[in-house]
């Protein structure tokens, strides 16, 4: 027997989604006598004359059978016997399509409806679409009402160009169309008589036989801490679900975003002591030392994972008020749940065309590239590469809804690195220069963030940008950059000179620091005696030195967003 299908229904409205899966549960024999009887005598007070309504089966609410529609996300569980099957029978109205992405999210294989008298709709690309995003490979474009159009090959072949045009245009992966209807069973689950000219397989013998090979292949072993068991002082232990790879006692592991390494002291599974686990299991890790670990922090070996604060993601927006940039949202990612800006909308997309429109602010369903600034930084990593820590959702503050669902496209301002950042180059000297940092303040999330909007590369020379939002410094001033012993000495708004710090000679002109804080030194000898003390200074004892001799407020504020 092939593995389990978990399988999504989605299209335009009135497609025909809940009558095909009812269809394959009756023809399948796959209902209990009550349904089938429930079903038949539900049919008779329908629309099709006495005739069965194979919708029923997953229209449960009354307000779907009231309206012909599906609202909510219809799940079901049956098995055949060549495979076991989970299908997401997904609304197809606009209004819903918060609840369709919710199924996609889910699923290994769409099956994509098509109405043989309309062909490929608008919202039969907005779901494809959305599928893609979710990560779905696998697609089947099922072109439904067959009997409508008098079983037409001419209008098969022309909806298999639009599916095409479509497939072309959206990168699809490994696809399938069948010509079928719902209603009268042709090739849902066996061959039509009035099909002659299709000659593959049917939907169910397709489902039942496709070979599901969609699962990213992830590099090393990783884990998002879910929760911190403490039953009594003697143990700690972390748990959660191993998302790739194997741990095995005695393993080295990395807690982010700490960095801390430690070895794996014991492994629980199902409450039982093992020496290993593997993906997909739940498990605790115990470690051999005290790391900081919570909620929210990742245990990884051998990946590439690293801590991020800035991310690039696709999101498609589902909130009934508009996405604008600067809005601030909590950023669900993997276990960790954080306060996070969305900074930029760097493009929106055309969902009949697929091209990327400038936008400052994206209506619902719409789908977008944005940037997010995080409050803090967080292990993370692009979808393609590691799928549980590239999904995420922007939950609404203050009504708590799910605004938004998305994946991770690119990652910047690396923990750890100055990547991007702007700096200063003359030669063989580099120095980072954060001197261009943005500090706000969030009146809604009560923090605050740094952004950095300068990423270039200055030297001698060049003029910079002395004034932001939330700096002003004057046109004359020098730049320490500690932690690369460089001296940047800044002249009518530009690069005059970099040397490396045993170059420079204090010269009168107020100095900052590499971040934009003021030195508290106003002579020779006052600098000289910062310099001494900033060696001398070791790391546990580096905040009482920058206590004494650094002031933010002189060139920098924190504004009030």
């Amino acid at each position: 027997m092939k593995g389990l299908l978990k399988f999504i229904t989605c299209g335009s409205v009135d497609d025909g989604k809940s009558t095909l899966i009812g269809h394959i549960l009756y023809d399948a024999k796959l209902l209990y006598t009550d349904q089938e009887k429930s079903l038949e005598l539900d049919s008779k007070v329908g629309s099709r004359n006495g005739q069965i309504d194979y919708s029923l089966l997953l229209d449960g609410l009354m307000a779907e059978r009231e309206q012909g529609i599906t609202i909510d996300v219809a799940y079901r569980y049956f098995t055949t016997d060549n495979r076991s099957f989970i299908v997401a029978d997904t609304p197809g109205h606009e209004e819903y399509t918060r609840n369709m992405a919710v199924g996609a999210s889910f699923a290994d294989l769409a099956v994509i409806l098509v109405d043989a008298s309309q062909g490929v709709l608008v919202q039969t690309r907005r779901h494809a679409r959305i599928c893609k995003l979710m990560g779905i490979r696998y697609f089947v474009f099922a072109v439904n009402k067959m009997d409508l159009v008098e079983y037409s090959q001419q209008r098969f072949d022309e909806i298999l160009a639009q599916v095409q045009e479509l497939t072309d245009e959206l990168v699809l992966e490994n696809i399938k169309v069948i010509p079928l209807s719902a209603t009268e069973g042709d090739n849902v689950t066996s061959k039509s008589e009035k099909i002659k000219w299709y000659n593959d397989v049917t939907l169910l013998e397709y489902l039942e036989n496709v070979d599901i090979n969609s699962a990213i292949h992830e590099k090393g072993f990783y884990m998002p801490v879910q929760r911190v068991s403490r039953p009594d002082r003697t143990f700690r232990g972390f748990q959660g679900q191993v998302e790739s790879g194997s741990i095995s006692v005695g393993d080295i592991v990395t807690a982010l975003p700490s960095n801390e390494k430690a070895k794996v002291k014991g492994i629980l599974v199902a409450g039982r002591e093992t020496d290993s686990a593997f993906a997909g299991q739940p498990v605790t890790v115990s470690l051999d030392r005290e790391v900081d670990v919570s909620r929210g922090c990742v245990l990884e070996k051998d990946t590439d994972i690293a801590v991020y604060k800035k991310l690039e993601a696709s999101l498609l927006w589902m909130d009934d008020e508009e996405l604008a940039e600067g809005r601030d949202y909590l950023i669900k990612l993997g276990t960790k749940l954080i306060p996070g800006v969305v900074s930029k909308i760097n493009y929106a997309v055309n969902i009949n065309t697929g091209e990327h429109i400038q936008a400052e602010c994206l209506a619902k369903n719409g789908i977008a590239n944005c940037e997010i600034l995080l409050s803090e930084a967080i292990a993370a990593g692009r979808f393609s590469e590691y799928k549980t820590l590239g999904e995420l959702i922007l939950i609404d503050r203050v009504t708590n809804m799910t605004s938004a669902c998305g994946v991770v496209e690119q990652l910047s301002e690396k923990s750890g690195e100055e990547s991007g950042r702007a700096s200063f180059v003359y030669g063989d000297i580099q120095a980072r220069g954060d001197i261009f940092e943005e500090f706000y303040y969030d009146v809604e999330s009560y923090n605050v963030f740094k952004y950095q909007p300068v990423k270039s590369t200055y030297t001698v020379g060049d003029k910079i940008p002395v004034k932001g939002r939330s700096y002003s410094y004057p046109e004359d001033f020098d730049i320490i950059v500690l932690r690369d012993s460089v001296a940047v000495s800044v002249r009518n708004g530009k690069v005059a000179e970099i040397v490396v710090l045993g170059s420079y000679h204090y010269t009168n002109y107020p100095v900052v620091n590499g971040r934009g804080f003021e030195i508290l030194a106003d002579t020779s000898e006052k600098f000289e005696k910062f310099l001494e003390e900033y060696e001398a200074a070791e790391n546990t004892s580096r905040s009482e030195f920058f206590g004494k001799w650094l002031r933010f407020d002189t060139y920098r504020k924190v504004i009030v967003k």
